[in-house]
């Protein structure tokens, strides 16, 4: 099993940036990929960023340019820094990890990112 804890969530006003931490604990050999999804009210869970431990990134369309996914191996952590914050932004953001790219095997508690003024 792994364990994921995330921080780093909050409010924001439009424009501004927030940096998610999210760390692993447990059988932590087994995993492959580290990411985040995130799930506004009334929408399906959907994938922001991955990234593998050699280094192989993914970012959703809505997202690059603006968010940087990156992780410490030996720290088991895995961050996401979010900047030009947009209002529909605003979700729950979930930690994820796991043994293939882009597929959740576990994940985090999640944390409230709220965009507005």
């Amino acid at each position: 099993q792994v364990q994921l804890v995330e921080s780093g969530g909050g409010l924001v006003q439009p424009g501004g940036s927030l940096r998610l931490s999210c760390a692993a604990s447990g059988n932590i050999f087994s995993i492959y990929v580290m990411g985040w999804y995130r799930q506004a009210p009334g929408k399906q869970r959907e994938l922001v960023a991955d990234i593998s431990n050699g280094g192989r990134i993914y970012y959703a369309d809505s997202v690059k340019g603006r968010f940087t996914i990156s992780r410490d191996n030996a720290k088991n952590t895995v961050y996401l820094q979010m900047n030009s914050l947009k209002p529909e932004d605003t979700a729950v953001y979930y930690c994820s990890a796991g043994k293939l790219l882009h597929v959740a095997d576990y994940w985090g508690q999640g944390t409230q990112v709220t965009v507005s003024s």
